[in-house]
Formats: structure tokens, C-alpha cells, sequence
């Protein structure tokens, strides 16, 4: 078996698993089956998010030369 990076949620020395991380949208602690997430709901809800636009990356402005 080969062996979890540190901090991917493997066993820590002691042999037992670190606290799942709070699930982003609702704080909740995160179902290891639907990581980072704590529910299907959830998942749906930060899917929705990207999918409306209202997570974004900004970005810097193009100029017109550079379009060229």
C-alpha cells in the first residue's frame, strides 16, 4: 500500500486521522465521501456559484494593442 502524503488526510504519528477540513460553504466538518463537502447539497450549491459567474478570477485588462 503505498503510503498518504503529509497532510492528505493520512493517519499522523499517534495513527489517527487529522479533523476533516469545515465544508467551504456551510462550515460544517466535510463527509469524507463528497470532500471538501459536507453534503450533495453543498457540492451543488459551489457548482451553481462557478456556474453563475459569481466566483471569479480576476484578471488583468487587455490592451487593443495586444490583441493584435
Amino acid at each position: 500500500m503505498p503510503a498518504e502524503p503529509p497532510g492528505e488526510g493520512g493517519p499522523n504519528e499517534a495513527g489517527t486521522r487529522p479533523p476533516a477540513k469545515p465544508c467551504p460553504v456551510c462550515g460544517k466538518p466535510a463527509d469524507p465521501k463528497k470532500l471538501p463537502f459536507c453534503s450533495s447539497r453543498c457540492r451543488d450549491v459551489d457548482l451553481n456559484r462557478w456556474l453563475s459567474g459569481r466566483y471569479v478570477i480576476p484578471g488583468r485588462d487587455t490592451d487593443p494593442e495586444d490583441a493584435e
